[in-house]
């Protein structure tokens, strides 16, 4: 019988090794044996692998970053990855071609080291730190010139560019959670005020009716700033961007800097949808190339939750006029969209839930480690502090 791997593996050989960046092209004849001796590597692994309650998946965190990579050239970098950190040659039949795949078992060690090192460097600091982003009130007097012309590029994560940035996501979206399309409770009022109750009218010219949805909204990220939220990039925040740029190859430099508080990459969603969104159980299925703007809302959630938010939904996101301000990405939505299968089918997501219930709790195992000590690290790595998303 396959014994099992170890609960916390060593990583200290992976810290620096492992390159995501980008490369040329596999030749095809290449990438289709890598493609077959991976596969037959990770499949041992994950019929070998004895679940756990509140455990995750290592085998299936692995594979399903390879199958949720958005590109080619992506599931190329990332087959070289995996074959480097098995001290493998992505070139070489080094694995003998049989069904049982007894020389797999060489590799246990490290192939559960990778797993953990995805898990600690991205998936876990990525969900940990996706909390609500601030919401300072909302500065519409030349938002649109500021966030996109970067006139506020000397303000690294201070609420004057997040104020802007809220002020612009408000205007394009019509004062709208672009889920629910409730309309922004703040605004209505002010306009209620202003107007009187028979005067005042939606972004689209409609007058308010009694039976109008109004909601307190908010800008919610689509990937967490906290990914960039210092000056200087950490080793491990320089690492959670490789593992991000193996999904879409060149991905990264939408977000590069104070790009990610550019409207490209926010929402204008209502405090529950936010929470959903930012912990990557609601996400946006595309349902047309040709339509690039309209989506399939969907979820994880259970199916009472699911209805009593009214998904899953379809929704035309809303463009502001003559495209003055940027539309959420579709990269970035796609990019969202695989982060949430992946943290689900690998039962990753309910796993790192678990770790952030029990942070105050102390969990101890019963050979008494604890898992909260990958939480320590990330503190210790500056994931945790001032979160927002």
């Amino acid at each position: 019988m396959t014994s099992p791997a170890p609960p916390h593996r060593d990583q200290s050989s992976l810290n620096g090794f492992i390159d995501f960046s980008a490369a040329s092209p596999l030749p095809d004849g290449q990438r289709a044996s890598a493609r077959q001796r991976f596969y037959r590597i990770a499949n041992h692994f994950e019929a070998n692998n004895a679940s756990h309650d509140g455990q995750y998946s290592p085998p299936r965190l692995v594979r399903l970053m390879y199958e949720h990579a958005l590109s080619e050239q992506s599931r190329d970098n990332f087959l070289r990855a995996f074959f480097a950190a098995m001290a493998l040659s992505v070139e070489g039949p080094e694995i003998d071609d049989c069904d049982d795949c007894d020389d797999c078992e060489d590799l246990r060690s490290p192939f559960f080291a990778f797993a953990d090192y995805l898990l600690d460097n991205f998936f876990l600091p990525l969900k940990a730190s996706s909390r609500r982003t601030p919401q300072p009130s909302p500065a519409f007097h030349s938002a649109v010139e500021r966030v996109q012309a970067g006139g506020v590029q000397g303000f690294i994560g201070t609420p004057d560019r997040l104020s802007a940035l809220r002020g612009a996501c408000l205007i394009r979206d019509r004062h709208r959670c672009v889920i629910s399309r409730s309309f922004d409770l703040a605004e209505v009022t002010t306009r209620m005020r202003i107007a009187g109750g028979n005067g005042a009218r939606d972004d689209d010219g409609n007058p308010f009716r009694e039976d109008d949805s109004l909601a307190a909204l908010e800008v919610a990220h689509i990937l967490p700033r906290s990914l960039m939220k210092t000056d200087e990039l950490s080793p491990s925040k320089q690492a959670a961007l490789a593992i991000l740029n193996m999904f879409d190859d060149g991905i990264t430099h939408l977000i590069e800097g104070t790009d990610i508080d550019r409207p490209r990459n926010a929402l204008t969603l209502a405090h529950s949808m936010h929470l959903f969104f930012g912990g990557f159980q609601v996400f946006f299925e595309p349902v047309s190339p040709v339509d690039s703007h309209t989506y399939r809302i969907c979820s994880f959630l259970p199916g009472f939750v699911q209805r009593n938010q009214g998904l899953p939904v379809t929704r035309t996101l809303y463009l502001s006029h003559n495209r003055t301000i940027d539309p959420p990405s579709p990269r970035l939505l796609a990019l969202h969209r695989a982060i949430a299968y992946i943290l689900h089918l690998s039962a990753a997501g309910e796993y790192i839930d678990k770790l952030l219930r029990d942070m105050d709790g102390h969990a101890v195992l019963a050979d008494g480690s604890t898992e909260l000590d990958r939480l320590v690290r990330l503190g210790l790595r500056g994931w945790l502090d001032n979160q927002g998303c």
